[in-house]
């Protein structure tokens, strides 16, 4: 199962989005240049490759994905840089010159907004266009729409994570429970039968709800209520969105039906981190855990002593009909629009994200969401049959995604910040303080353009 980036590095990726902003909106690339597109992918050439990968085993899985693509094509060579944080990408992408990528990859999908509003990376709607490619029926629909902003398409998906409910299975024949909740009160009651107290803490927790509780994010709650995030003139709508006011109540009311934020957090200053192999529901302090494809791995290298269950996040009650869809988010990956051998790097792209056995091939190693629907189907997949509930949560059309914004994530910041408050009851009056927070995102994306 995959090694994932530690929930330090993404946070530090996730704070970079602001700088990130900053630094591209001073790139004067507008896209694809003449000399950009102009190059021969059929002569003898050497491409270079970014990504951000750094465990071994990724490390040789990309190495393998890109060798077969030097099979594919002998005659363009790719030089692989590996372990390169979005700040150097950036930077790189601002700069250009004879040692910058030509192609890249990033984890982080906030700043696909910026890198299309600004050039950084070249619109590749051209490229499927004279490829033949329909984009829409080749990703999973959240995939599609996370790699392209205001129509310009400046990133195609590169493996995928999917979020869905992790459940202990013992612990759940304990309590009396059959089957994983699909709705959030049938969660919300699961969560408490599941709690056992023990003196001013807890033996066992149901669930633990709050926002700083491993993947418990906002947008990670949010996905499970389809929230719009922005009009159609791209106004923030989480003040008037029923979706964005339903997920904050009912994730503050199972804080306190839970004990409460202050008992609920020192329980969880108590606990293992999200990365180790004390990860409180691995070790059964937390039976019941939102998280990403990953954990099922990391799991079960813990060796627990009970039964791993795994199924898609409960959905609202006015939402049962919808119940399999999830968060989805992943990596990306662009074409440098200061490369000048453009039509080469769109080869190893195509290559790289569009080609059935190579994403298959690439899934396989590192045990990421295939990230097209052909790979996702495709008989080839090597996995765990729990596994699948995060395929089958991809390719779900009603699954969801942040969409992309021109200050890339400095938005979900705004709406993170306004959960830590409402649940820890620094912010008592929830539609002021959505309407604050609306402001907030508005008058930040109006000075980032």
């Amino acid at each position: 199962m995959p090694t994932r980036i530690s929930e330090v590095v993404r946070k530090a990726a996730f704070a970079l989005t602001a700088s990130t902003a900053l630094l591209l909106s001073s790139t004067a690339c507008t896209g694809q240049s003449a000399t950009g597109t102009d190059d021969d992918a059929s002569k003898e050439q050497t491409i270079t490759f970014w990504h951000a990968w750094s465990a071994p085993n990724e490390v040789k899985a990309v190495k393998a994905l890109v060798a077969g693509f030097e099979k594919a094509h002998p005659n363009i060579h790719v030089n692989v840089v590996g372990n390169m944080t979005d700040d150097k990408i950036n930077q790189a992408l601002r700069a250009g010159g004879s040692k910058a990528p030509d192609v890249i990859s990033s984890f982080t999908t906030n700043n696909v907004g910026k890198f299309c509003s600004s050039g950084a990376l070249v619109d590749l709607n051209p490229f499927f266009k004279k490829a033949d490619i329909d984009p829409a029926t080749t990703f999973p629909k959240a995939m599609n729409e996370y790699t392209q902003f205001d129509g310009n398409r400046c990133a195609v998906p590169l493996l995928g994570d999917a979020y869905g409910l992790y459940y202990n299975k013992t612990a759940f024949e304990k309590a009396g429970i059959t089957t994983p909740p699909k709705t959030w009160s049938e969660f919300e009651a699961d969560a408490k039968k599941l709690t056992i107290a023990q003196g001013n803490t807890f033996k066992q927790l149901g669930f633990m709800p709050n926002y700083h509780g491993w993947e418990t994010t906002t947008e990670h709650y949010l996905g499970q209520f389809s929230p719009t995030y922005f009009d159609a003139a791209g106004k923030s709508t989480v003040a008037t969105d029923p979706a964005v006011t339903a997920a904050f109540t009912l994730q503050k009311k199972l804080v306190d039906d839970l004990g409460g934020f202050k008992k609920l957090e020192t329980f969880r200053s108590t606990l293992g981190d999200e990365w180790g192999p004390k990860h409180p529901f691995q070790t059964g302090q937390v039976a019941m855990q939102l998280d990403g494809e990953w954990r099922l791995g990391m799991a079960l290298d813990a060796k627990p002593d009970f039964e791993i269950g795994v199924a898609p996040l409960p959905v609202p009650d006015d939402q049962a009909d919808q119940y399999g869809k999830g968060y989805i988010t992943g990596t990306i990956a662009g074409i440098a629009a200061t490369s000048k051998k453009q039509n080469a790097a769109w080869e190893l792209v195509k290559y790289m994200t569009t080609d059935t056995d190579a994403v298959v091939g690439f899934s396989n190693a590192i045990h990421n969401v295939p990230s097209t629907l052909a790979a996702l189907k495709s008989p080839d997949l090597k996995y765990d049959p729990r596994f699948k509930t995060f395929l089958d949560i991809a390719a779900n059309p009603n699954s969801t995604s942040s969409p992309a914004s021109i200050n890339g994530g400095v938005y979900l910041t705004t709406v993170q910040q306004l959960g830590y408050d409402y649940e820890s009851g620094k912010v008592t009056d929830l539609k002021s303080g959505l309407a604050k927070a609306a402001a907030q995102i508005d008058t930040d994306i109006a000075q980032a353009k």
